[in-house]
């Protein structure tokens, strides 16, 4: 089969909160077993794994990966980024090898060297990894992906509105 999107892993949208926005972190665990399921046979180079569900109007202030469990000890010379697919796929993660010999648990992937680490998008998108090669698929492991966000949304009116109650009595 060939490469494509696995969707059925990415995160729901969530931590828009009251007025006063501040940073946010969200995560997501991308099972490599979930993912092989998902797709219904190998992973394989050009793969790409949603990962993280992005609000429209929503700043990407910085994200990453750690391995939380290294992958089957099969897997060999498997390198991934990570990034918004569509606009710059390695933005945040350029070129990691996350193959059981140099990437055990714990692991963080290096960031990518980016002058501009800010995304904003009008339209909801994705953090995807990236399957950018790889010589024996991987079948096992756990990767923790992470962003940290701030919603950059109008805040709307801030003028106190009058109430009927004050006219009654």
């Amino acid at each position: 089969m060939a490469a494509g999107t696995i969707t059925t892993l990415a995160s729901v949208a969530r931590g828009s909160s009251a007025r006063g926005r501040q940073p946010y972190l969200v995560e997501q665990y991308v099972d490599i077993a979930a993912a092989v399921a998902a797709k219904g046979s190998a992973l394989e180079a050009g793969e790409i794994i949603q990962a993280i569900t992005v609000p429209d109007n929503t700043m990407i202030l910085t994200a990453g990966v750690e391995v939380t469990t290294a992958m089957d000890a099969s897997s060999a010379d498997a390198v991934l980024s990570l990034g918004v697919t569509g606009g710059d796929v390695d933005r945040f993660v350029a070129a990691f090898e996350f193959d059981a010999a140099d990437a055990p648990a714990g692991t963080y992937a290096t960031m990518a060297d980016g002058t501009a680490p800010v995304i904003i998008g009008s339209a909801a998108d994705t953090i995807d990894l990236e399957l950018d090669s790889i010589t024996t698929a991987p079948v096992t492991g756990v990767l923790r992906c992470f962003a940290v966000l701030l919603d950059v949304d109008g805040l709307g009116s801030m003028a106190a509105d009058e109430v009927d109650r004050d006219a009654l009595a």
